[in-house]
């Protein structure tokens, strides 16, 4: 009897087995492929982010105090661009190295390319050299409003190349619209905390100007709008008297762009007038900050530019 029982005891842990061993071995639906989409700056990533969250799978090719002027992509960038499904690019020649092989990869049949400046209303975007053929300033997202307009551009783009999660992507958008709504008020507030003839702001190149007009700015920098090309000293030595006549109590590095050229202005302004000057501080311009530094979203990198501003100009 208890042999028998033995073996009835076996023959269910047999079948038990079994049928585990089945259930490992059913197949497993797999999840639904993400859309791989490719962003260029940390602006545009971040508003991906907020438009699409974990719908996507997002690249970002610049990364903290890369300046996008003047980088030039790798073989690794160029795989990450061919795995891409979307890619969002600044435009307006920003990317001013990237400028061919964007324009080849928007001839891929299957692949979306999409240049967001030049999604914009023209008429809302600052000159820049147009007999050179770079008709408009690229710095569109230092106006909270024009960056309203790029976030409502992602959403659209998504929506259509990925439908199924097309009303997540639009529901998003509205959101975060209303976060970017808030921002801009901020920025208003804040700079009217500053007497209008205190409000010169004076950077490291001419990336600011969107920002001046959008929140009352004059804005005076040492290099033009692209950092391509170096200052020179008939540059530092004209700014340095738009300063002193402007009795401008201080002035700001960016953190995309090495120091030397304002020290170099600040250095010109004291050997003139005997009198210090100050530093600012730092300035996001064409990137963002590292991750977990408080300026690693579009929001954040906007109230700490503010900030800083109103605390060196205001005081």
């Amino acid at each position: 009897m208890i042999h028998r029982l033995r073996w009835m005891i076996m023959l269910v842990g047999i079948t038990l087995m079994g049928a585990a061993c089945g259930a490992a071995r059913a197949p497993v639906p797999a999840a639904p492929e993400r859309l791989r989409v490719l962003v260029t700056t940390q602006q545009i990533g971040d508003a991906v982010q907020n438009v699409a969250g974990e719908q996507v799978e997002l690249v970002m090719l610049l990364g903290p105090g890369i300046d996008p002027h003047t980088y030039i992509p790798t073989e690794s960038d160029l795989r990450k661009f061919e795995q891409a499904d979307v890619i969002f690019a600044n435009g307006l020649h920003l990317e001013a190295q990237m400028d061919r092989v964007l324009a080849q990869l928007a001839t891929r049949e299957g692949k979306t390319v999409v240049q967001l400046g030049d999604q914009l209303d023209s008429t809302n975007l600052l000159s820049w050299e147009p007999e050179a053929g770079l008709p408009y300033d690229p710095h569109v997202w230092n106006d909270v409003r024009l960056w309203k307009e790029v976030v409502a551009a992602i959403a659209t783009t998504l929506a259509e190349v990925d439908p199924s999660n097309a009303a997540t992507y639009q529901a998003n958008a509205t959101t975060y619209a209303a976060e970017l709504d808030a921002l801009h008020a901020y920025l208003l507030a804040q700079a009217d905390t500053i007497p209008a003839e205190q409000r010169i702001l004076v950077t490291a190149h001419d990336a600011f100007g969107y920002f001046g007009r959008a929140y009352g700015f004059e804005v005076e920098a040492v290099q033009g709008l692209s950092t391509e090309a170096e200052a020179s000293a008939a540059d530092i030595q004209e700014l340095a008297q738009i300063i002193i006549a402007g009795n401008v109590p201080a002035i700001f590095i960016e953190t995309t762009i090495s120091p030397r050229t304002i020290e170099a202005v600040q250095a010109a302004v004291q050997d003139a007038t005997g009198k210090p000057l100050l530093l600012g501080g730092e300035l996001y311009s064409d990137a963002m900050g590292a991750p977990g530094s408080g300026t690693d979203t579009y929001i954040g990198m906007m109230r700490h530019n503010i900030d800083t501003i109103v605390a060196a100009l205001g005081a």
